[in-house]
């Protein structure tokens, strides 16, 4: 594994992308400069029919990441390509994402924690959301991810105190669906994987993006009814089906 910083990196493996915050002599903070590279990672996934699924990570295990530079926070405004729309886009993908919780995360890194779809924490990892102690009010859809995944209250918790809240806190109040020991942590994740890789694409993929609809009160019942009537009609189904019938595990191909 690559330890010395540069930007992020990515890594596409059987039908797995992995995308790694690598700058951990500075808690794998996100520059600038990141910015665009992370577009251009998050382009090739989407664009990429093989990936299935997409691991965001952090270099070693002691940060996931400690978020935007705080120095460039005022510049945000003159960045071709803002935080916030790389933060929205993985939120936005078609195929499910894992955000493997490495260690602390900071400011900026939550939010990017929480645009994915699975959070999977290393035991003793550590949050802060030092927002309104900087003076910083918050981008929109941040706050829209925190109220919709944690709930109104949780989310004024870690906006307005500021308080530093331990794995076991963030499992209980809906962060994280799992808090694994450091030893069986790369394990887990990689299973977590590997379980939606052999997934139907289709299926996975529009149940997500129709979920977050739900979520976000932009449900369209008709779309998703749809995609249900089409589901009936795949190949996939008729795959998986068999699979079932013979006792083996399908091989999906997305039709």
């Amino acid at each position: 594994m690559q330890t010395s910083d540069s930007p992020p990196i990515l890594d596409v493996t059987d039908g797995i992308a992995r995308v790694r915050l690598n700058r951990p002599r500075e808690h794998n903070r996100i520059d600038p400069a990141d910015l665009p590279i992370l577009a251009d990672h998050l382009r090739a996934v989407e664009e990429d029919a093989a990936v299935r699924v997409l691991i965001v990570t952090g270099t070693g295990d002691r940060t996931f990441s400690s978020g935007y530079t705080l120095s460039r926070l005022a510049g945000l405004s003159d960045q071709a390509v803002t935080f916030d729309q790389v933060v929205d886009r993985v939120e936005g993908l078609r195929v499910p994402t894992i955000a493997a919780i490495n260690g602390g995360l900071y400011g900026g890194a939550t939010d990017l924690a929480l645009a994915c779809d699975f959070r999977i924490a290393m035991a003793g990892t550590r949050l802060r959301m030092p927002a309104a102690h900087i003076g910083l009010h918050y981008y929109p859809s941040g706050m829209r991810r925190y109220v919709e995944r944690l709930g109104v209250s949780a989310a004024k918790v870690l906006f307005l105190l500021g308080d530093t809240v331990s794995s076991d806190d963030l499992l209980r109040c809906g962060f994280v669906s799992e808090v694994v020991p450091p030893g069986l942590f790369e394990r887990r994740v990689q299973t977590i994987a590997e379980q939606l890789a052999r997934a139907a694409p289709a299926a996975v993929q529009g149940m997500k993006r129709h979920l977050n609809a739900l979520a976000g009160g932009r449900f369209d019942a008709a779309a998703a009814a749809r995609d249900y009537l089409t589901s009936l009609r795949s190949r996939d189904l008729q795959e998986g089906l068999a699979a079932l019938n013979d006792k083996r595990l399908p091989r999906f191909t997305g039709e």
